[in-house]
């Protein structure tokens, strides 16, 4: 039985959406994000070293890292769904966007989720003005310039076919959720980018999506229509 080493408001929500489209039974265990630092608990090390999520376990397998694992499940129970056959562009186009995801478009959000809780957290008072204004020059200089030339291409890529690897979805436009969906939590994606804003409610109306929204809990990074 595959288990799913579920994080709450993580990227392991992708991974049930993802076993919801493929229509594999499987379980949920699930961990709370510690409500002060935001870090996922001790626990999950003894799933992973690492800590993280999302992890999979599949009998005697330990599956880390979402690419990695959107690639395992895929090939070892796809049938041959959700993924471009060999040998096309839109093949290639499915291995680019299942990389580009953490590779490219997740480090300048991380990077403004960091400095935006450095702006926000507790310091001696005297220390808060130099603090806001290394992290507003950081943000505005390199971080907010960063995202909005990632969502500018994502959105220019789009223009070219429904979904991110051609005119069929794949397993790659689940991987591309998180970080559209972060973006528009947290980093300005709105109704400016309409392809990107009409991809995301494509995959939020999706039986399968709502479906994993079920069963995985609160998850702040959507609000369904």
């Amino acid at each position: 039985m595959l288990t799913v080493h579920h994080l709450n408001n993580s990227r392991s929500q992708r991974i049930l959406w993802l076993l919801e489209e493929l229509g594999l039974e499987y379980e949920i265990k699930r961990y709370e994000r510690d409500p002060k630092t935001m870090l996922a608990p001790a626990s999950l090390r003894e799933v992973h070293p690492l800590g993280k999520s999302p992890v999979i376990t599949d009998g005697t397998l330990t599956i880390a890292e979402s690419g990695a694992i959107v690639e395992y499940l895929v090939e070892h129970y796809g049938g041959g769904r959700l993924l471009p056959a060999p040998g096309t562009q839109e093949r290639l186009r499915y291995t680019y966007w299942l990389h580009y995801a953490e590779g490219s478009a997740m480090p300048p959000l991380l990077l403004k989720l960091v400095f935006d809780q450095i702006e926000k957290g507790s310091m001696p008072f005297f220390m808060r003005p130099i603090a806001k204004a290394i992290t507003g020059r950081v943000k505005t200089s390199f971080i907010e310039p960063q995202i909005a030339q990632h969502l500018d291409y994502m959105e220019a890529e789009l223009a070219k076919s429904t979904w991110f690897a051609g005119n069929e979805f794949t397993a790659a436009d689940i991987q591309m959720s998180f970080p559209l969906e972060a973006a528009a939590a947290r980093a300005g994606l709105n109704a400016n980018r309409p392809k990107l804003m009409a991809f995301l409610k494509r995959i939020h109306t999706r039986p399968t999506y709502q479906q994993a929204l079920e069963r995985g809990g609160a998850y702040d990074f959507v609000q369904l229509a």
